[in-house]
């Protein structure tokens, strides 16, 4: 295979924990599918705990694991968002937010404490949340006339495909998750079929 198809994430939220000298360090890890999620989640957060200090996070997004934020949010800057981000990058996972809540406990723990803190909470809650592999998988549109329904059908259940969404009438469409690694493959099998049109939507 010319290139990697498959990437790590978690299947389930999860949480770690960390103290060091008073302070308390939670650690919410959760698999997201986009950056807009992450508002509504420190949002929850921030109202579950209203006392925190700081709510620090780090994400990585796509597949190809290119995307990433981080956020100190108050803590000198490279303390908390960085080595949460360091943690996700030891583990190679990608599609998924972790957020460190804490609570200050009196006493300043310094730039190696902190650093420290956060990365060993972010590291327990990975530990706590199952880790699973998935699939780089392309959505495509399929419409056809009803007549090339049996036929289309044939081809998706021989090569697995998972149906998204469809619509029968005399045209039918059909929303498509096709593997990587097999797009190729497959487009050639279904452009044989007559007056099918198949058109690429998003990378997943």
């Amino acid at each position: 295979m010319l290139f990697q198809d498959t990437y790590k994430t978690i299947q389930l939220p999860s949480e770690g924990i960390f103290r060091d000298r008073g302070s308390k360090f939670i650690a919410y890890a959760y698999p997201i599918q986009s950056e807009e999620e992450v508002k509504s989640i420190i949002q929850d957060l921030k109202l579950a705990h209203p006392k925190a200090r700081h709510h620090c996070w780090a994400l990585r997004l796509s597949p190809n694991r290119s995307f990433f934020r981080i956020n100190d949010d108050g803590e000198p800057s490279g303390t908390a968002g960085r080595p949460i981000l360091n943690t996700l990058l030891s583990h190679d996972l990608t599609q998924i937010l972790i957020v460190v809540v804490r609570y200050f406990g009196g006493t300043l723990l310094g730039v190696p404490g902190l650093i420290n803190a956060y990365k060993t909470a972010a590291a327990e809650a990975i530990s706590a949340a199952k880790v699973i592999e998935k699939t780089v998988n392309d959505q495509y549109q399929l419409v056809f006339d009803y007549l090339q329904l049996n036929e289309v059908m044939k081809l998706i259940k021989d090569k697995q495909l998972k149906v998204i969404s469809q619509e029968m009438n005399n045209y039918c469409k059909l929303l498509v998750e096709i593997r990587q690694s097999e797009v190729n493959q497959l487009i050639g099998q279904f452009e044989k079929i007559p007056n099918l049109r198949i058109q690429y939507l998003q990378t997943l």
